[in-house]
């Protein structure tokens, strides 16, 4: 088939993530307006926005493994894309203390040369501590939360905001890369 990869992601955690499955890939940012509703199935709503980041790439590198993402926490019927602030941020934490939400990664993989679409949509848990506002300030002080859905990066310092979770670890990141990578070699995607 084809011995690229295209990422259509700025995500710098997804290509850290991307990095550590040793396939080499190469990063096109797409230009799209992402779905940003609040409300509806999450889904749906991963799966359109990674769908129309393949497309969106796919027509420039059409012999090309395009790997596209969209992931989204979901919580009480209310899906959290990234906030707009800090004290966006502060009230998504504060809204995520001390109970279960869920996250929601869309998949794309696209070869129009080979005829490849599958399009995935991952599920794992998240339970948060109990959270007040010292460790709230603290956990901000630390992380960047602006460009992260929900407000968290599961992987920077955990210890202050999860108490545990089910599913991929990778997946709450922003890219399930055990599916990623079992796929890839169950269907000889990549030469």
């Amino acid at each position: 088939m084809t011995n690229r990869l295209i990422l259509a992601s700025a995500s710098p955690r997804r290509k850290e993530l991307l990095r550590s499955m040793r396939i080499p890939f190469q990063v096109v940012v797409p230009e799209v307006i992402e779905k940003e509703d609040t409300r509806g199935d999450p889904r749906n709503i991963v799966l359109h926005n990674a769908q129309l980041k393949a497309d969106a790439v796919i027509k420039s590198f059409p012999r090309n493994l395009i790997l596209a993402a969209d992931t989204v926490v979901f919580f009480n019927d209310h899906i959290l894309h990234k906030p707009k602030d800090l004290e966006d941020a502060r009230s998504m934490l504060k809204l995520l203390s001390d109970n279960t939400h869920f996250v929601y990664t869309g998949i794309c993989l696209r070869n129009q040369t080979e005829n490849v679409t599958i399009d995935h949509c991952e599920l794992s848990e998240v339970r948060f501590r109990k959270l007040d506002d010292a460790i709230i300030d603290a956990y901000l002080a630390k992380v960047n939360p602006l460009d992260k859905a929900g407000g968290y990066a599961i992987q920077e310092h955990p210890e202050l905001i999860i108490a545990e979770y089910k599913g991929y670890m990778s997946n709450i990141m922003g890219l399930p890369i055990e599916f990623i990578y079992s796929l890839i070699r169950k269907l000889k995607l990549l030469n």
